[in-house]
């Protein structure tokens, strides 16, 4: 009976030190408690991702600004005249200017390409001129030198006398995807400077707007307000690459209606290189004419891909003829990159100079196969 009080006094006493252990011991536990929600409402706001929208675009606009020129292109009523009739009856009576309406003018955007001196613009800005005059950032001015231009991509490259310029790193426009932000920086309505925002609404997008067979139109489309004067300007990524060169607008109006085009910059690169170093550009030619693989396309051919090129024909002693493409055949990738377009296909082979070889993805009677081209000049 003693040995039983004994044990029922000591759990009694047991109990009183936990209690009183748990009472003095709350607060610090509800503390805790209050710390630990605190923390994880600090992780539910932690800062956003790379790939995130940024909450500002001052960054990338800074980098980008002093890299944006303006460019101002004429020709002089002189050489106007030579285009055209020499013996034309109004020009004896009123004159050259009511004629030809005097110097032809217009003005646009560059980009500068390298420290020393290069730059990017749209051949459409300066194809005309016969004097070229550019503006830095910092309002210097130079005249300029066209070291050549390329109406198949509609770009140009200028060159002017000065070292020590600033310039921008290259993104990948491969790797851009649908719904990145972007940023427009050129001169629109010769207002200098400006900076308009957007996100890519589309990839390879072919507006018809170049005209020739050999012309590549993969744009990346925008909707960044871009405006008469933009053209020839930059468009960079939220981090201030160099994304693309400003090119074109959908309008029927002649100003922004909600779509831009530029040209990507991994053809930009070719053919801005191209110029610079042999004056022309140096184009790869497959020798096929092609279009887009339809549904109606892929049932006729008892395909079960809806996406991809169709060859419909075959031209006489090209490249594809020597590799052995066939009309029918569909392509589907280039050099491992998948290809759901005939735009996207140029854009890739439009990359490349004669004597490279790319390897050609093709579905044939519903097998695949990859067929190497060695390309050829045009």
């Amino acid at each position: 009976m003693k040995r039983l009080f004994s044990l029922v006094f000591a759990g009694m006493v047991g109990g009183l030190f936990t209690l009183g252990g748990m009472y003095f011991l709350a607060p610090e536990q509800s503390l805790a408690l209050r710390q630990q929600h605190h923390a994880e409402l600090v992780n539910v706001n932690a800062s956003a991702g790379l790939n995130a929208v940024p909450f500002d675009f001052k960054s990338a606009a800074k980098k980008a600004m002093p890299v944006v020129v303006h460019i101002k292109a004429s020709q002089t009523a002189s050489a106007n005249r030579q285009n055209g009739d020499e013996n034309d009856f109004f020009r004896n009576f009123f004159g050259d200017e009511w004629l030809y309406g005097g110097p032809q003018q217009g003005t646009g955007s560059g980009v500068i390409y390298s420290k020393d001196g290069y730059i990017i613009t749209n051949n459409h800005v300066v194809d005309f001129a016969d004097n070229v005059e550019v503006t830095l950032y910092d309002n210097r001015t130079f005249q300029a030198k066209v070291i050549g231009t390329d109406a198949t991509t509609d770009l140009a490259v200028l060159k002017i006398e000065s070292d020590n310029l600033p310039v921008l790193d290259i993104a990948n426009s491969d790797q851009a995807e649908v719904g990145e932000w972007v940023l427009a920086v050129g001169n629109p309505f010769d207002l200098t400077s400006t900076v308009t925002a957007g996100i890519i609404s589309a990839k390879a997008r072919d507006i018809n707007i170049l005209k020739g067979k050999k012309s590549i139109e993969s744009f990346i489309q925008t909707d960044a307000a871009v405006n008469p004067g933009n053209s020839g300007g930059a468009l960079i990524d939220a981090e201030g690459r160099l994304l693309g060169i400003n090119s074109a607008i959908a309008t029927q109006t002649g100003s922004f209606a909600g779509y831009s085009f530029a040209i990507p910059i991994e053809i930009v690169t070719k053919v801005v290189d191209d110029l610079i170093q042999y004056g022309e550009t140096q184009r790869g030619l497959i020798g096929i004419d092609i279009t887009d693989l339809d549904s109606e396309q892929a049932e006729e051919l008892g395909l079960s891909i809806n996406q991809g090129v169709v060859i419909v024909g075959v031209m006489d002693g090209t490249a594809g003829q020597f590799a052995g493409l066939l009309p029918d055949d569909v392509i589907t990738e280039v050099d491992g990159k998948e290809v759901k377009s005939a735009p996207e296909l140029q854009g890739l082979v439009g990359r490349k100079r004669p004597g490279d070889v790319v390897n050609l993805t093709i579905t044939r009677n519903g097998e695949k196969q990859i067929i190497p081209v060695r390309l050829k000049a045009g």
